[in-house]
């Protein structure tokens, strides 16, 4: 990762913690609750971080976003404002030092969705994102001006060549890294990428919200309500870069091999909720196509995020941005070959 880019996180800082306690009674105060012990760290990265605050009318959650992140704000008050049922209630926000305060959205997904072959859950979330997006689609200007990440396809292309340029961030050579090869079949498909950034826009269908990161870790159940949280990674771009991800998550989670017909139904169950724009088969075909730019997406975002470590330490995130990179290389090579990777 360059040096240009490092920007530490505020929270490695020994007053912050404080600082940030004495924030959140402040915004309290007015509402007549109070912080009532101290507040516990439930996720700590580099570039973001969220703690439990035990307040005198339950429990709510404070997100500090780090500089590279902190378009997550601009996003979450968008969303509060147009569809506040989908997050959870967004108490205050404190753009210059990346602070969300949030109340109780409910129970975290992921432990009733591992190790059971039940969809049940993700035929309500599917059709629900999807309205979602189709319902953000023309706010995205307003995100792209509040500096929500742009990765519209028009726009990949330059971001594409951009990664490729900053060769540290590919490991040129290192074992977790691209090999020189790779490094030369990237740059020599410069021309591809920009063309399937075209193909993704066939059927005209508007850019909007991708979530980036969608998976039932991300997802909290209230009764009977989904809430979508974590939207650091979010970007505006072609819906369809969400489901990719999605996918990858649940096959994962269930131990399905890639071709598992459980995933072409859920597939098949997003895609169907665009059929205003095409036929379930060329929607599949684009599809098909914005598994490619997600990949690249990824990368991007990944890149992005270790923007808040010193140069050389990445550690166990090191082959992110290369290891997103090679895939999509996979995924290219496999259609040359007749292959679907």
């Amino acid at each position: 990762m360059t040096a240009d880019l490092y920007r530490p996180a505020p929270w490695n800082e020994a007053a912050w913690l404080s600082q940030m306690t004495a924030w959140v009674g402040a915004q309290l105060a007015f509402g007549g609750q109070r912080v009532t012990e101290p507040l516990e760290a439930v996720r700590v990265s580099p570039w973001s971080a969220v703690w439990r605050v035990p307040v005198s009318t339950g429990v709510l959650w404070l997100k500090a976003c780090a500089p590279t992140m902190r378009h997550e704000l601009a996003l979450l008050t968008l969303l509060e404002r147009v569809r506040p049922d989908i997050v959870p209630p967004i108490l205050a926000v404190e753009p210059q030092r990346g602070l969300i305060l949030m109340g109780d959205g409910g129970d975290l997904l992921r432990p009733r969705t591992r190790g059971v072959r039940e969809i049940e859950h993700w035929m309500h979330i599917f059709p629900r994102y999807a309205q979602l997006q189709q319902e953000i689609a023309p706010y995205a200007g307003d995100l792209l001006a509040a500096a929500v990440l742009d990765r519209r396809p028009v726009a990949l292309p330059a971001l594409y060549d951009a990664l490729l340029a900053d060769e540290p961030a590919l490991a040129i050579g290192a074992a977790h890294g691209l090999t020189p090869a790779q490094y030369a079949q990237a740059r020599a498909l410069s021309p591809t990428f920009a063309a399937r950034c075209a193909q993704v826009d066939a059927l005209g269908i508007p850019a909007t919200i991708d979530h980036s990161d969608f998976h039932d870790a991300n997802i909290l159940l209230d009764g009977s309500t989904y809430r979508f949280i974590d939207w650091g990674d979010a970007c505006v771009s072609h819906p369809f870069l969400t489901l990719p991800v999605a996918l990858r998550s649940i096959a994962y989670g269930l131990g399905l091999a890639a071709g598992d017909p459980l995933l072409a139904e859920l597939r098949d169950l997003y895609l169907s909720q665009w059929c205003d724009y095409g036929t379930l088969g060329e929607l599949r075909a684009v599809f098909g196509v914005a598994t490619r730019l997600a990949m690249i997406n990824r990368a991007l975002t990944w890149r992005l995020a270790l923007a808040t470590l010193p140069p050389g330490a990445a550690g166990e995130y090191a082959d992110a941005v290369p290891g997103w990179l090679q895939e999509f290389l996979a995924a290219e090579q496999g259609a040359e070959s007749g292959r679907d990777v």
